[in-house]
């Protein structure tokens, strides 16, 4: 596949998104990197702000297997990845697989199940596999975890530990719409039930070339100094109390290189890595106990951080 191939694919995958969820443009751009670059996402918003919706039309935009799981405090891990059940007829067990064995898992609401079933999604997250009873199921080569979770919940939720937070590439918000996307959101979904006309643009097989693309775009010796300044940076800010690990640099490398990609390019640019870098970021760190409660507290240090550090200026 062609870099011009891959740009066109994108903005026709792009283009079907934006025909259920309108005025989210770099959301929707965000969530399509961060599928190529492999990696899972984290949607955080007030209810009825299009989360599910979100992360519904990007699944059905693609022509693999999704599933979608309702989280609730009396979930089981084996709710997702499945049980290892005895048939009486052959007289011997058999596994059934859970709906962890898709292309997108969409877990609506994860904060309101328990930390038990939580740490079911950590293996499936990180290593694409699932252990049962001592035996390791592979999952596929693209698989993609689109949680949601509502911030303004106090009751029956279970605040997702940082080593969970750390498993997603990305955490994105959907922020109330404009005035003018309001109406436009008001016509759509109320004539009729757009979500039914979204037919798939994408294969896995397309998704799957794509992805080993993103591996092979080209990463100057500068722009890894670049990332790796920024990461560090946050470990001494006077705002954080937890910096960023290596697993955060790592991942902003791989988001980097899926937003190059992109935008028609083999190779990144420092532009790529700021743009992707707040959702990378923001969600790894811990603030201190006065600057928790100031909203965006995280992205605003991210971003002063952009600004401090100083960006490559040699020929990539």
């Amino acid at each position: 596949m062609q870099l011009i191939e891959v740009k066109e694919k994108v903005e026709k995958l792009s283009e079907n998104i934006k025909k259920v969820i309108i005025g989210k443009d770099d959301t929707i751009r965000l969530m399509i990197a961060a599928m190529f670059a492999g990696g899972h996402i984290l949607l955080e918003d007030v209810p009825g702000s299009g989360k599910t919706m979100l992360a519904k039309t990007l699944a059905k935009s693609v022509d693999g297997d999704f599933k979608r799981i309702q989280m609730t405090p009396d979930l089981l891990p084996s709710d997702i990845t499945g049980i290892n059940y005895f048939d009486m007829k052959t007289n011997e067990f058999r596994f059934i697989k859970g709906p962890a064995f898709t292309n997108i898992l969409i877990a609506d609401e994860i904060n309101r199940a328990n930390p038990k079933t939580q740490s079911g999604l950590l293996e499936c997250m990180e290593e694409r596999q699932i252990t049962v009873d001592g035996s390791t199921y592979k999952l596929d080569d693209v698989f993609m975890v689109v949680a949601t979770e509502n911030p303004v919940d106090s009751q029956g939720v279970f605040k997702l530990p940082e080593a969970q937070l750390d498993r997603f590439l990305m955490k994105l918000y959907m922020e109330y719409p404009s005035h003018e996307d309001m109406t436009k959101i008001l016509k759509v979904h109320t004539e009729s039930e757009v979500l039914d006309d979204i037919k798939p643009v994408m294969t896995i097989d397309e998704i799957k070339e794509i992805a080993k693309m993103v591996k092979n775009v080209k990463v100057d010796e500068c722009l890894y100094e670049y990332v790796a300044n920024i990461v560090e940076r946050t470990r001494n800010h006077e705002d954080v109390i937890l910096g960023i690990s290596q697993r955060g640099g790592i991942a902003l490398v791989k988001a980097a290189k899926s937003v190059a990609l992109m935008s028609g390019r083999d190779y990144v640019i420092p532009d790529d890595i700021k743009a992707c870098a707040p959702e990378v970021l923001s969600h790894r760190m811990l603030l201190k106990n006065s600057q928790r409660i100031r909203k965006n507290g995280e992205k605003e240090v991210i971003l002063s951080i952009l600004d401090e550090v100083e960006v490559p200026t040699e020929p990539i």
